[in-house]
């Protein structure tokens, strides 16, 4: 298995980010907000992919991101994945060495 790499990381993240984005979307009244949120923190993520997507990561920090992917995934109700649109990419980039 070849190691894993901030790109790869970044691709989990951000395909469990919108997974947790559709789901925000779903309180009408925040449709805007969530979309906005959703659009800022891909931005960045797209940033530390360019600068950063091939450098490998520690299998603790790719570990850890694993595991905040698999605690959103356990969300269930809109405005609780709303609270997680900006937490989570903060959990992410920490992982990754890097700031929000």
């Amino acid at each position: 298995m070849s190691p894993a790499t901030v790109a790869a990381a970044i691709d989990r993240v951000l395909s469990a980010y919108a997974e947790l984005t559709e789901l925000g979307e779903e309180i009408e009244d925040e449709w805007s907000y969530v979309n906005d949120l959703s659009s800022a923190w891909r931005e960045r993520f797209e940033v530390v992919a360019v600068s950063a997507g091939v450098a490998g990561i520690d299998p603790a920090a790719d570990a850890a991101i694993d595991r905040a992917i698999d605690e959103i995934a356990r969300i269930t109700d809109p405005h609780r994945a709303i609270d997680w649109l900006s937490t989570f990419p903060q959990v992410a980039l920490l992982a990754l060495g890097e700031t929000a």
